[in-house]
């Protein structure tokens, strides 16, 4: 063993003692009901993510390199799709996404300014901003209350001869109905994203979502399934979809060769691109007007550590929500309980809760209540975005098919609590015990 590598050893013992003093968690005994703060999220972690993170330090590549190329074998190798391109947040990967769709190589089927995009105003904006973004419209569609996902009832009225893309979330980790959206895009030849951020690992008819459209987005950021910090990733079995991105990832350049490599397609002076000389090197070569949205290569070592951690860590997501659902059974009367369809397997990110219409006390009212015993709520993101400011201030083009009746009432009753994997059985049993004074504290 050469000295460097003695020393690397060395670091990494070290390291992982730094772990056990600093940061092996001690929630169990450390929690005081009423004075603990039980969070809606946050990242676990152990001395593997530490010391796969100094490894990659000590490298001192900083950008992409050969942990990125590791988590996006063991990513695909998970999901049991072709490619995976990470990127730096997962509000990246829905831009170069949308942006992918737009290239003019895809002919007649690029999606082009005024095209109309099907999505719902319930999720998070950036779901919809990459829409408005490149141009295009979203169409905003109802949602259900039980799964938080469009309303599939409703697709073929907002179908107008514009629409060439269907983009939607799997809300909270609940899939939508694949089968029926699916189905939708393939027969009026549509294409269809799917934004994955907050359901990795569910499942629909036992098959990964994400692997369903053509195109999927995913978020590593410190509340999602998994974290690199920030982070991100675009996965297809299309490899022409899955250059395009690469290409808006990549200030969108032409050349595919990876950080630090040169001429791997061994005809770098010999193409003839546009109006540019023959033989213009083609690592200079612009094909799209694009962004510099990469990882770096310290992010994706910490996502290699915790993708080994992920199947465990849905599992802890599930068990987590059952145990609330079943514990908050019994408040039915006042609460709309989340529907999961039985063709899926959801990967959980909270366990979302309606305050029904005839119930004695408000959304605010229970938030308030919960937040003062240090119990950390959400609303499902922004609600209505169209009646947000980003879009009442704005005068953004954009289209409602039919009424938003249900995501009005998600944007005034609805909210979610943490099922993540740091949560503690003394947590989960002080949440539910809070939970059943409700009915009492504020009828």
């Amino acid at each position: 063993m050469d000295k460097r590598e003695q020393l690397r050893r060395e670091i990494f013992a070290k390291v992982s003692e730094y772990y056990r003093l600093a940061h092996q968690p001690t929630q169990e005994a450390d929690f005081v009901a009423g004075k603990s703060r039980v969070n809606y999220a946050g990242r676990v972690f152990d001395e593997n993510e530490l010391v796969s993170l100094v490894d990659s330090a000590l490298d001192f590549w900083l950008t992409s390199g050969r942990y990125e190329q590791e988590f996006q074998a063991k990513m695909s190798s998970f999901l049991g799709t072709m490619h995976v391109v990470t990127t730096n947040s997962g509000s990246s990967a829905n831009l170069l996404a949308i942006s992918a769709l737009t290239s003019y190589k895809l002919g007649e089927r690029r999606l082009k300014p005024g095209d109309e995009v099907i999505t719902v105003a319930t999720g998070f904006p950036t779901t919809v901003a990459p829409i408005v973004q490149n141009g295009l419209v979203p169409v905003f569609v109802d949602i259900e209350i039980g799964t938080y996902n469009i309303d599939t009832d409703l697709l073929e009225a907002a179908l107008s001869a514009r629409t060439r893309a269907v983009f939607l979330a799997h809300t909270l980790g609940i899939p939508f109905n694949l089968d029926r959206v699916a189905a939708f895009a393939r027969r009026h030849n549509l294409w269809l994203i799917e934004d994955n951020c907050d359901a990795l690992g569910a499942k629909w008819n036992g098959k990964h979502t994400g692997t369903f459209g053509d195109l999927a987005t995913f978020s590593f950021y410190p509340a999602h399934h998994i974290t690199m910090g920030e982070g991100g990733a675009v996965t297809t079995d299309d490899p022409v979809l899955k250059q395009l991105v690469t290409s808006f990832r990549d200030w969108g350049r032409d050349c595919w060769c990876d950080p630090g490599q040169d001429n791997t397609c061994n005809k770098r002076f010999e193409g003839q691109f546009g109006d540019l000389p023959a033989g213009y090197d083609h690592k200079y070569v612009y094909s799209h007007l694009g962004y510099n949205l990469k990882l770096t290569d310290m992010q994706a070592a910490v996502g290699v550590a915790q993708l080994d951690k992920l199947p465990a860590f849905i599992e802890k997501r599930r068990e987590n929500w059952h145990r609330l659902y079943q514990g908050l059974k019994v408040l039915e009367e006042f609460f709309i309980l989340p529907n999961v369809p039985p063709q899926a397997d959801a990967s959980p990110f909270g366990f979302v809760l309606t305050v029904r219409d005839d119930a004695p006390f408000d959304r605010r009212e229970v938030t308030a209540f919960l937040e003062e015993r240090r119990i950390q709520t959400r609303t499902v993101f922004a609600g209505n975005i169209v009646r947000q400011p980003a879009f009442t201030n704005s005068n953004v083009p954009h289209r409602i098919a039919g009424k938003l009746k249900s995501t009005d009432k998600v944007m005034t009753d609805t909210f979610w609590v943490g099922v993540y994997p740091g949560l503690s059985s003394s947590m989960l049993e002080y949440m539910l015990d809070k939970f059943r004074q409700i009915p009492e504290k504020l009828s």
